[in-house]
């Protein structure tokens, strides 16, 4: 077993170390009238969603899994890194603070707490009426009770630690998120890398969150020590996709890309979200990403001449993935066993999106019981967890976990 901080090869190897975010205050600082500018469709009670969390922690640790959490190793890199000042300030950089009396208030403001409180204060959002402001500027005189709440918006997004970053190897990318609402979240796992004593030498990181294309972690799957799998979708570019390969294929074992392409829209908006892998011959899929005859427009990118990519098109998905597993059989799993209205419905509370623990053992939410079942019928350990309030974010065990290390299949 690698002793590196980071080592993921596979989608099912077992699971050895994850990074979680616990939701906090960040989630009851969404509003009915902030909800589409935040990604959300609707409030999670946080009391609830809480003990659903910590229930999925639980669940993970009853698996021999390690658990880390994002906002305190966040803390703890500030800290080893003496750069809280800096940290805030690149933070402030990307809030689209409005002006600079306002941006002198936050910095006064988080610079004022300990490293762990303001952590949390960022991710929590900032609202106007808790900071030293004054009261006689135009905008403050002329907005009255219609101005907007919040100096920094909150995160609540942040308990998806799928797709700031993502682990690949021994590496990751650190990653440029496509909305405004989600951008500022891979600053923490940057300052991370950079500077937390677990995490801070032999990292590869294979794509930066400076590059200037779009790639989202919920996107990116390893399929196996040679080939990894990345959605083409709406929140992850094709050129990212391109550049990625490019680095992966000269400085990583990774030899194959499969670039798949799915439908832009809100319930598929991740690979993740319609197909899993969790079997060396198992994957989860929704219906709704295949047209008819089962086709999916997959490019297989390859290593070419001189820093080139070979591009090959293909849509039979499911025989070209038993093509790189070299698996003479394999089974598409189909959410909600295919039906036509139990698996729109299971896939928006993402019953593709299975986190797998083991070979052919994985997590997932309970109300999506049609599929669970199919998964047990086909051999499948399912343990599941609660999920009334933690899936109306739009995501599933898998989307709230980043793996850090897997055991080598």
């Amino acid at each position: 077993m690698s002793e590196h901080p980071i080592h993921v090869f596979s989608e099912i190897g077992k699971l050895k170390t994850v990074l979680l975010k616990r939701p906090g205050r960040e989630v009851e600082n969404i509003t009915p009238f902030i909800m589409e500018r935040l990604l959300f469709d609707d409030i999670p009670y946080l009391p609830i969603i809480q003990e659903e969390h910590d229930y999925f922690a639980n669940t993970l640790k009853d698996c021999g899994v390690e658990v880390l959490y994002l906002e305190d190793l966040a803390a703890e890199s500030i800290d080893a890194g003496k750069n809280k000042e800096d940290f805030i300030n690149k933070m402030l950089d990307e809030s689209n603070v409005e002006s600079h009396y306002v941006r002198d208030a936050l910095f006064e403001y988080l610079m004022a707490k300990d490293t762990k409180e303001m952590v949390d204060t960022i991710m929590s959002g900032v609202r106007f009426n808790e900071l030293d402001l004054p009261n006689n500027t135009l905008y403050d005189m002329a907005s009255g009770d219609e101005k907007y709440p919040f100096a920094m918006d909150p995160m609540p997004n942040l308990y998806f630690t799928r797709d700031p970053a993502a682990s690949m190897g021994n590496g990751l990318t650190i990653n440029r998120m496509t909305f405004d609402a989600r951008k500022r979240e891979s600053l923490f796992m940057s300052n991370i890398i950079s500077y937390h004593p677990r995490f801070n030498h032999d990292v590869n990181v294979w794509l930066d969150r400076n590059f200037p294309f779009h790639i989202e972690g919920g996107d990116e799957l390893i399929l196996s020590k040679d080939t990894v799998a990345i959605g083409i979708s709406q929140r992850t570019t094709a050129q990212a996709i391109e550049a990625l390969a490019k680095n992966l294929f000269k400085n990583s074992e990774f030899k194959r890309v499969l670039a798949i392409k799915i439908p832009h829209n809100r319930a598929m908006m991740h690979l993740d979200t319609v197909f899993t892998m969790i079997d060396k011959d198992k994957f989860t899929i929704h219906p709704g990403i295949q047209s008819n005859g089962g086709q999916v427009d997959t490019y297989i990118l390859t290593p070419g001449d001189n820093d080139t990519i070979n591009i090959e098109h293909r849509t039979d998905l499911q025989q070209i993935l038993k093509e790189v597993l070299n698996v003479s059989e394999l089974l598409l799993l189909p959410c909600g066993g295919g039906d036509a209205i139990v698996a729109p419905r299971e896939q928006w509370n993402d019953g593709s999106n299975t986190l797998a623990v083991a070979p052919n053992e994985v997590i997932t939410y309970n109300r999506n019981y049609v599929s669970n079942d199919l998964l047990r019928r086909h051999g499948v350990r399912v343990h599941e967890v609660i999920s009334s309030e933690m899936s109306r974010g739009r995501g599933g065990p898998r989307c709230m976990s980043m793996p850090l290390v897997r055991e080598d299949l």
